[in-house]
């Protein structure tokens, strides 16, 4: 016999450096795209100082967040597995359109299924990585009288716009994923409030 309970998943910090954070990508994106020349919203020069600085915000996050990851323990959460991938990946491509029971159990100690794990560490060791050496480079090119030495400046640009479009990509595909859990606003409410309904194994007499 199975009944829902609710739990606790997500602590005042997780909470708190999910929506930072995502704050952060999407004020970031909007800011160097206009950069860019994609569009104009608050104008080169405003964006270029509002970018700059949400880049050392966004810094300070993840270093923060790392901080946090090691000492809670937190971090075995991205701890990438092939457990269950298979399934996983058949559960995106075709069973959630069929209503199929979803193939991973989310728990306190495991909160995230195989793919997500993959995905979310490539975030923390690469993607994030790499926009913020490429951001800084570009940034500090011309600081603080002649330029660092860089092979290409437009190889770095180019590399910074390339994992920009990544990020966008996704957010995209994040935005649908919250909409797959036990109800479409589930996963939203709890990283809203911290608690999600969860099964809970009851042994029978």
């Amino acid at each position: 016999m199975r009944k829902m309970e609710n739990v606790k998943l997500y602590s005042k910090f997780e909470r708190f450096w999910h929506w930072t954070q995502a704050f952060l990508v999407v004020f970031l994106g909007i800011t160097g795209f206009e950069i860019h020349g994609s569009f104009k919203l608050f104008g080169y020069e405003s964006a270029v100082r509002l970018h700059s600085a949400s880049s050392w915000a966004f810094l300070i996050l993840i270093v923060f967040a790392v901080f946090w990851l090691f000492v809670t323990g937190q971090y075995v959460n991205f701890i990438p597995t092939t457990r269950n991938i298979k399934a996983q990946i058949n559960y995106y491509i075709s069973g959630i359109f069929k209503n199929a029971a979803h193939p991973t159990k989310k728990t306190k100690l495991s909160k995230l299924n195989p793919l997500q794990r993959i995905v979310y560490l490539g975030l923390l060791i690469l993607v994030f990585p790499v926009q913020l050496i490429s951001g800084f480079l570009y940034m500090y090119y011309h600081y603080p009288n002649k330029p660092v030495e860089l092979t290409s400046l437009e190889t770095v640009a180019v590399i910074h716009t390339l994992g920009a479009f990544l990020l966008v990509a996704f957010f995209v595909v994040h935005l649908y994923l919250i909409t797959t859990g036990e109800t479409v606003s589930s996963n939203l409410k709890a990283m809203i409030t911290g608690y999600e309904k969860l099964e809970k194994e009851v042994e029978t007499k």
